[in-house]
């Protein structure tokens, strides 16, 4: 059973009402009755085991059986900069990062970007995107939901981004693996990651990127999808920072 997110106002002398799409999700695709048991989160990383007492169509009511704290950060965020890809690419990148627990994803508006989020549907965009964040987390039992933020021009993401650890993933350039770079131990560090759109990060983007001192790096000779090559990449500094494998 996945890990339900709700807010942690939502709990009252250790009882919990859920109301709204969820109670619909319970009801209606899950089927909980009266007795069982489910899991839900809050956003302080608190988790607890919701026994259920009463549902009606307008809301379901539950007892905190039992409750656990999430374990303290041991290791150093990831932060994955999108750039906006056509059609469902997107949703799977957002999908899948979050499955691999990145905390923050920033998609990005560069030069070769197709599919430019118009700006009468941004706020439900990334409201649909922060949807798909949410679920995924859920289904994979994460402590937390990555921050879906709003689309961002890249020449501004990429000389406001303050992290001491910032790399552009670049295809055909001389940079260096990214099994070889030097990565932070800090838990309270990020490594920002930079992944271009369909065509690639043009010259001009590489230059920006350059001029706000972002380290190119390599996921070595084989040219990937973009979708797939930004999978890739966090897998891999999952991996070595210790959050995978």
């Amino acid at each position: 059973m996945p890990v339900f997110f709700i807010a942690a106002p939502q709990i009252d002398n250790r009882t919990l009402t859920i109301t709204g799409p969820l109670l619909d999700h319970l009801r209606k695709s899950l089927r909980v009755t009266v007795g069982e048991e489910v899991w839900v989160a809050d956003e302080r990383r608190h988790r607890y085991l919701l026994r259920i007492t009463s549902i009606t169509p307008r809301e379901l009511i539950g007892h905190i059986a039992d409750e656990t704290q999430g374990p303290t950060r041991s290791h150093p965020r990831v932060v994955l900069g999108q750039a906006v890809l056509k059609g469902d690419r997107m949703d799977w990148v957002i999908q899948k990062a979050t499955e691999l627990g990145v905390s923050a994803i920033a998609p990005l508006i560069s030069q070769r970007v197709i599919a430019r989020p118009r700006a009468e549907r941004v706020r439900a965009q990334v409201d649909r995107w922060q949807r798909i964040a949410l679920e995924a987390a859920q289904q994979s039992e994460c402590w937390d939901v990555p921050i879906i933020e709003p689309p961002v021009e890249l020449a501004s993401w990429l000389s406001s981004t303050t992290s001491a650890h910032k790399l552009i993933l670049s295809e055909r350039s001389e940079g260096a693996s990214l099994m070889m770079i030097t990565i932070p131990t800090d838990p309270d560090s990020d490594v920002v990651l930079a992944v271009g759109p369909e065509g690639g990060w043009s010259e001009s983007d590489h230059e920006m990127a350059h001029a706000s001192r972002w380290t190119p790096v390599t996921l070595g000779s084989r040219i990937l999808r973009a979708e797939t090559a930004a999978i890739v990449a966090v897998t891999l500094l999952q991996n070595r920072l210790g959050e995978l494998g």
